[in-house]
C-alpha cells in the first residue's frame, strides 16, 4: 500500500512539473472572466494572443517601474484579443465626423475669469457611477447623458442617472443609429425636440435596440440647446472650469488603452483627428511630477474606469 501511494504522489509532481507559469495564469484567468472556448484548436489560438499580450504587459510594466511609464496595463477581459478584434469592437460606436460641419457649428466660449488649478466634478456631486455600455456601439449615449446628468444637478440639486437607452431607441430620425453608433450633438438635438429624457429607472438600459417606449410626462432632463467647444485644450479647460462635464471624442484603438489599468494615461501615437470613442471629461489637474492631465470617466463593453490622460 506504501509503495502504491509512493508512486502516486511521483505521478502526481510529475504531472504538477508539465503545468508551467503561464499555463496556471491563463486557467486563472479564464475563471476570472468566464472565458470559455468552442474547442482545442480555438483555445490554443487565444492562448497564444493571451501570451503575447502579457509579454507586451510585462515590459511596459517593468517600464513603468522604472518611472519611464506614467501608467500601467493590466490583464483585462481584453487579453485574449489582438489589437484588430478589439478595435472592431467599437469600429461602429461614433459615427464619422464632418470636420467642416463641426467648424461651422463651433462656438467660441467667452473668456472669462481664470480657471482654478484643479477641477473635480465628482467631489461636487455632478457625476453618476461609471456605466458599462456592454456590447453594443452606445458610447455616444452615454457621453451625452453624463453632460446632462452634470447640469440636471446644477440646476436641480439633484444627481439622477439619464437613460441612455432612450437615446438607443429613440433618436434615430435625428441622424443616431442606436447600436450601430452616433452622435453627442444629435443627441442633445433630440432630448431638445421630444421634450425631454426618462431616468435610467424609468427606461433602464438593455444593451439592444428597441421600440421607442419614451413618455414625456415621466421626463426628468430637459435640454434647451448645446454648445461644440473648439478643437482646442485651452477652450476645454475653460468649458470644463466654467460648465462641468463635457462630453468628448478620444481615440482608444491602441494597445496601450485596450490594456490600460492605473496612472495617467499618455500615448504619444494617439490621433487628434481619427476618433472612435466617446468619454465624459469630468475634470483636470496637475500631478507631483508638474505635468497636467484630464479626469476621464469611461465606459466601453464592460470596462468600468475613470482614468486621467497629459494634457
Amino acid at each position: 500500500m506504501r509503495v502504491l501511494l509512493a508512486v502516486t504522489a511521483l505521478v502526481v509532481v510529475a504531472s504538477a512539473a508539465n503545468v508551467s507559469v503561464e499555463d496556471l495564469e491563463f486557467d486563472v484567468w479564464k475563471q476570472m472572466f468566464g472565458k470559455s472556448y468552442g474547442s482545442v484548436e480555438e483555445e490554443s489560438q487565444r492562448k497564444m494572443i493571451w501570451l503575447d499580450n502579457r509579454k507586451l504587459i510585462l515590459e511596459h510594466n517593468m517600464l513603468a517601474d522604472q518611472g519611464l511609464k506614467s501608467y500601467r496595463l493590466g490583464m483585462n477581459r481584453f487579453a485574449d484579443m489582438d489589437n484588430q478584434e478589439y478595435q472592431q469592437m467599437f469600429k461602429g460606436c461614433l459615427g464619422s465626423f464632418n470636420k467642416s460641419e463641426i467648424e461651422s457649428e463651433t462656438t467660441l466660449l467667452e473668456e472669462g475669469a481664470a480657471c482654478p488649478r484643479k477641477v473635480d466634478w465628482r467631489a461636487k456631486g455632478y457625476v453618476t457611477r461609471v456605466k458599462d455600455q456592454s456590447h453594443c456601439g452606445s458610447c455616444w449615449a452615454f457621453s451625452a447623458t453624463g453632460a446632462l446628468e452634470g447640469q440636471m444637478f446644477k440646476k436641480k440639486r439633484k444627481l439622477v442617472s439619464l437613460s441612455e437607452q432612450q437615446l438607443v431607441d429613440c433618436s434615430q430620425s435625428f441622424g443616431n443609429f442606436g447600436c450601430q453608433g452616433g452622435f453627442m450633438d444629435k443627441a442633445f438635438k433630440y432630448i431638445k425636440s421630444s421634450g425631454g429624457l426618462e431616468t435610467a429607472y424609468t427606461y433602464p438600459y438593455q444593451a439592444k435596440e428597441g421600440r421607442c417606449k419614451f413618455r414625456n410626462q415621466r421626463a426628468w432632463a430637459k435640454c434647451s440647446g448645446y454648445k461644440k467647444v473648439p478643437c482646442s485644450e485651452r477652450c476645454l479647460k475653460n468649458a470644463v472650469a466654467r460648465i462641468g462635464p463635457i462630453s468628448v471624442a478620444i481615440d482608444v484603438s491602441r494597445h496601450s488603452f485596450q490594456f490600460y489599468k492605473s496612472g495617467v494615461y499618455n500615448e504619444p501615437a494617439c490621433s487628434s483627428t481619427k476618433v472612435n470613442h466617446t468619454v465624459l471629461v469630468v475634470g483636470y489637474g496637475t500631478n507631483r511630477r508638474g505635468k497636467d492631465y484630464w479626469l476621464v470617466k469611461n465606459r466601453l463593453f464592460g470596462v468600468a474606469e475613470l482614468t486621467s490622460s497629459f494634457f
